[in-house]
């Protein structure tokens, strides 16, 4: 895959709920965008790699375009606004089954003044519905529509016609295929996140809703990429962003805020909360953010839970530090609780910062280094077996039916997160608690602290003895 920043950028705007998203996702051939029938889902600029047939470009989704004095929606106006001047081609969409509104108009008339190509883009233009407002169109003054249905495909050919020239002029050079993983998860062709061999380190902030998760991501990037604020709840969408530190290039993922279950009514959140779940799924170290003054809540172990549940490396980031008071009392209260409710990864690292000011950030990031670097680990079968050997003179499996389980042997299968595999007789019948006691002493044996693993108990003789 060529650089992003390298290719043709093409912009995608237009009024609320005429298709910008649905198109997004067509020309980046994935759903990375949610798409619901509610007006301004969208808030926060999105990027992509464009294809259409040969054509290669950045494709950019961006939030309605609506009139604002003030508030959130000025704010949405303002970046969209920074981020037509930095397109190179800007696609604006109308509903052709709507027609031609003043909101269409009075924005027809702002791109006109703008010094680039701007191509009309009449949405939704299948049948006989949209052919009124295929005619209406013509009078914006931005020359001939190019009809299209973005959620059927139709008219994708004329979308190729009028952008072949300018990515042609742009691209002199053949542009690099993609490479073989999902660009929007990391995935490799067996289905786990790729190394940072195959691509980037993909990091996903999470957390429940005002935390500053949006505004940490903002702080990392070095520039007002994410849309922030008092109001909870601004970000919808997970937006990743391409990003390098320290010369290792990154995947970097703002996330909606995760509320309590109880909590999530509307479908526009249930979306948002599905697309923070996928994100989860598919890092390979997820930064937990949570507010120094409101502590560790339930919420947050719940979200927690869910990243360890899913095998990803973690770090707790304590954000707005600037503001305690007693420092020492509050990382305190935080570790102690994270000891008690979350035993499964002990030796989580607890960087407290603040993304306002930057304060933390580097040791934010080389924690980030640190986990992943022990989520890939991989210990030599020789190694394993040795501490195996020791760890059963010491502390020998209890005894079931006046007999004792006999471990064997044990390997290391997988890594992402490190799995193990522990040979035994009896093995459906050794204690969960036994178990706890291995992984917690593969952690202090093989710097593994943080890290969930993983034990599979497996029946039977060392499969490798000859």
């Amino acid at each position: 895959m060529g650089k992003l920043e390298n290719l043709l950028k093409v912009l995608i705007c237009g009024r609320p709920n005429v298709g910008k998203s649905t198109l997004f996702n067509r020309l980046v051939g994935k759903r990375l965008a949610i798409v619901d029938d509610a007006p301004g889902v969208t808030r926060d600029v999105r990027e992509g790699e464009g294809r259409l047939a040969d054509l290669v470009f950045m494709v950019i989704d961006t939030a309605g375009l609506e009139t604002a004095s003030s508030g959130l929606e000025k704010r949405m106006w303002t970046r969209t606004e920074q981020a037509i001047g930095d397109a190179d081609v800007a696609l604006f969409l109308i509903d052709s089954r709507t027609g031609v509104t003043p909101l269409d108009e009075h924005f027809a008339r702002y791109l006109r003044r703008r010094n680039k190509p701007v191509f009309l883009v009449a949405n939704k233009s299948e049948g006989r519905a949209g052919s009124e407002g295929l005619r209406e169109s013509y009078s914006l003054g931005l020359g001939d529509p190019v009809a299209i249905s973005a959620e059927h495909g139709d008219g994708m050919g004329e979308l190729y016609d009028v952008l072949k020239p300018l990515v042609d002029e742009r691209c002199a050079t053949p542009v690099a295929t993609s490479a073989t993983h999902d660009d929007r998860h990391g995935l490799g062709d067996d289905g786990t996140p790729a190394s940072t061999s195959d691509g980037p380190l993909k990091l996903t902030v999470v957390g429940r809703p005002n935390v500053g998760k949006s505004t940490l991501t903002n702080r990392l990037l070095g520039e007002e990429r994410m849309l922030t604020g008092p109001e909870a709840g601004i970000t919808r969408d997970a937006i990743a962003s391409r990003w390098t530190y320290r010369k290792r290039e990154i995947r970097l993922v703002d996330t909606a805020g995760l509320r309590r279950k109880a909590r999530i009514g509307e479908k526009l959140e249930t979306l948002s909360v599905s697309d923070t779940i996928r994100s989860i799924r598919f890092a390979q170290v997820v930064a937990l953010v949570i507010d120094a003054n409101e502590g560790l809540e339930k919420q947050d172990l719940t979200i927690a839970r869910m990243v360890v549940d899913e095998g990803r490396a973690l770090v707790l980031v304590v954000n707005k530090w600037d503001m305690v008071n007693d420092r020492a009392k509050t990382l305190a209260t935080i570790e102690d609780r994270l000891t008690t409710s979350l035993s499964a990864v002990r030796g989580l690292p607890v960087i407290p910062l603040s993304a306002k000011t930057g304060k933390g950030i580097d040791r934010m990031m080389a924690g980030v280094f640190d986990m992943f670097d022990r989520w890939i680990i991989r210990i030599p079968t020789a190694r394993l077996n040795r501490w195996l050997e020791t760890t059963l003179q010491n502390h020998p499996p209890p005894l079931t039916g006046n007999r004792r389980i006999r471990i064997r042997y044990m390997t290391q299968p997988k890594t992402r997160p490190p799995t193990f595999a522990v040979f035994a007789s009896r093995a459906d019948r050794l204690p969960e608690s036994y178990a706890r006691y291995m992984a917690n002493g593969l952690r202090e044996a093989f710097g593994l602290e943080g890290i969930p693993i993983r034990i599979l108990m497996r029946k039977g003789k060392n499969p490798y003895a000859s």
